[in-house]
């Protein structure tokens, strides 16, 4: 059952080996690491389980690579809580969908028929989710060092923009910059909106004390 299992998905398995430019030894896991929680659900004599166990795994390996990297490139620049949120900015779950959709991996997914009704390839939390199993499926296959090359090569796009991160809510960088200097909280008011419920655009004064 397995062999005509692994059969039937080789060809997922030979284009995923073109996208990660690499050559799986244990195919298995990689058709693992595809495998949504709601596909095995559809198929009872799935030999394979799903890749939940695999993105916890992924999870912690992409946070020690990106760690890591942000270290080498950034250690004598920033201190410790904001290598945190650059780190924060670079592996979140837009972000990890986006990488997901540059790869190509949302045709490969294996999704259950409820899923694939409501378009779950293009949701970003199986999109994410799908990336990191695949981490942990490199990682365990071949290794730290290829699963580091990887992801530094999947990240050298974004990893010069990381800095973003620390300016990316701006209420936050000023609240601590105003609590800093004048040990207070601006205090923020709504003076106009536009446009439709869905998409509204808002204009704000800030206010410190007395001062607009």
């Amino acid at each position: 059952m397995e062999r005509d299992y692994l059969l039937a998905y080789q060809g997922h398995l030979e284009r995923l080996a073109q996208i990660l430019s690499l050559r799986p030894k244990n195919q298995l896991l990689y058709l693992q690491a595809l495998t949504h929680r709601s596909f095995p659900g559809d198929h009872p004599d799935w030999p394979y389980g799903d890749n939940e166990r695999l993105e916890f795994l992924g999870d912690a390996v992409l946070s020690a690579v990106i760690s890591h990297l942000l270290f080498e490139r950034y250690g004598q620049v920033f201190r410790e809580g904001e290598l945190t949120k650059m780190r924060a900015w670079l592996v979140n779950e837009e972000r990890l969908a986006r990488l997901a959709e540059r790869l190509g991996l949302p045709e490969l997914i294996l999704l259950g028929e409820g899923e694939k009704r409501t378009q779950g390839h293009k949701k970003f939390s199986i999109l994410a989710g799908t990336l990191e199993a695949l981490l942990a499926a490199i990682y365990l296959d071949l290794g730290y060092e290829q699963v580091f090359k990887f992801i530094k090569r999947t990240f050298s796009r974004l990893l010069p923009h990381a800095p973003k991160g620390l300016i990316s809510d701006y209420k936050t960088v000023l609240q601590e910059y105003t609590q800093g200097l004048f040990r207070q909280a601006p205090v923020y008011e709504i003076i106009k909106e536009a446009g439709p419920e869905h998409a509204k655009v808002f204009w704000a004064v800030v206010r410190l004390g007395k001062e607009e």
